[in-house]
C-alpha cells in the first residue's frame, strides 16, 4: 500500500507548508476553473468549495471567493489550515459564505465539497505520498466533485494543475505569463508532484514539452507579433500529433490566447508505478 500523508490521532492529516502566497497569485487557475466548472457550480445543491491549505494569508482563499460567486453568487468556500496561527489571522476577513477553519487532507468540513483547491501543498511530499493524498480527498469529495490541484511559482505567472473526480486524474493544464516567456519546457518545474521526477526520457511529459519545445521554435516567425500570437500558433501544431484540448471549455483558441494548454491526464500520465522512496523536495 502507498505511503500517504503523516497521520497522528487528533490531528489534521498533513505537513505545514511554507504559507507563501499574495495577491493574484493563483488567479490562472481560478480563472479556469471558474470557466470549466461552470456547469458543475451552477447545478449543485448548496455548492461547498474548500481551499486546501491556502498559507499564511487569506487572500487567495478570498480570491476565489469572490470569483466563484460572480458563479454561483450563494457558493461557500473555507479555507483549511493545518497551522493554527494561520487560522487564526484569517478569520477576521470571513464573511457570510467564507470561513476559514483548521484541517488538512481529512477535509473536516459539514458536508462534502464540489470543488477542492489544493495549490503548493503537495510540493513537499514525496510522489508516492502525493499519489495517496489524492486518493483521500477524492474519496471526501461529493458526487460528480473535483480537485484541482497544481503547483505555480512564486508569483503566479508558471502554473501547472491536474483535475481529478471520484474516477482519477482527468486532466493536465499548462499556463503561463506570456509576457517574457522563454519556452514552454520552462512549465517543467511547475509541474505537480506526480509528474515533475518524470520529465525524463522516456517518459510522456517528457516528450511532451520537448515537442512543445519545438513547435515553439517552428512557431518563431510568428513572434514579431507577440508572444500570444505564437503560442497560440505552436500549440495548434502541437494538436496536431498530442490530444491537445480544442473545444471549449478546456481547450480552443480563447483558451491558448490566455497562455494555457489543457491536455487528458493518459496523454501525460507516468509510465510506471510512483517511487515508493520519499523524493527530495522539488
Amino acid at each position: 500500500m502507498t505511503a500517504g500523508p503523516r497521520r497522528r490521532p487528533g490531528r489534521p492529516v498533513g505537513e505545514i507548508t511554507r504559507g507563501t502566497t499574495g495577491h493574484n497569485r493563483l488567479r490562472r487557475c481560478d480563472r479556469w476553473t471558474a470557466a470549466v466548472y461552470r456547469p458543475l457550480l451552477v447545478a449543485a445543491d448548496r455548492p461547498l468549495v474548500v481551499d486546501l491549505g491556502y498559507g499564511a494569508s487569506h487572500v487567495t482563499t478570498s480570491e476565489l471567493f469572490r470569483r466563484l460567486r460572480r458563479v454561483r453568487p450563494d457558493v461557500e468556500v473555507v479555507g483549511l489550515e493545518i497551522d493554527p496561527a494561520r487560522v487564526a489571522a484569517a478569520r477576521p476577513h470571513e464573511r457570510p459564505g467564507l470561513t476559514f477553519a483548521r484541517g488538512g487532507f481529512e477535509l473536516p468540513v459539514d458536508r462534502p465539497p464540489v470543488i477542492v483547491r489544493a495549490f503548493n501543498v503537495l510540493r513537499q511530499y514525496g510522489e508516492s505520498e502525493a499519489w495517496a493524498a489524492w486518493d483521500l480527498l477524492r474519496s471526501r469529495l461529493a458526487p460528480g466533485g473535483v480537485i484541482v490541484e497544481g503547483t505555480c511559482s512564486e508569483i503566479g505567472h508558471r502554473a501547472c494543475w491536474v483535475a481529478l473526480d471520484a474516477r482519477g486524474p482527468r486532466t493536465v493544464t499548462l499556463a503561463a505569463r506570456l509576457a517574457g516567456f522563454d519556452r514552454p519546457s520552462a512549465l517543467a518545474e511547475r509541474l505537480p508532484k506526480t509528474l515533475i521526477h518524470r520529465n525524463v526520457p522516456g517518459e510522456r511529459v517528457h516528450a511532451f514539452l520537448r515537442d512543445f519545445d519545438h513547435a515553439w521554435q517552428v512557431c518563431a516567425p510568428y513572434g514579431a507579433y507577440g508572444a500570444r500570437p505564437r503560442w497560440t500558433a505552436a500549440v495548434e501544431l502541437l494538436a496536431g500529433s498530442w490530444p491537445v484540448a480544442a473545444v471549449p471549455p478546456l481547450g480552443g483558441r480563447r483558451r491558448w490566447r490566455l497562455g494555457e494548454v489543457t491536455l487528458p491526464w493518459s496523454a501525460l500520465a507516468p509510465a510506471g508505478p510512483p517511487a515508493r522512496a520519499r523524493d527530495a523536495t522539488a
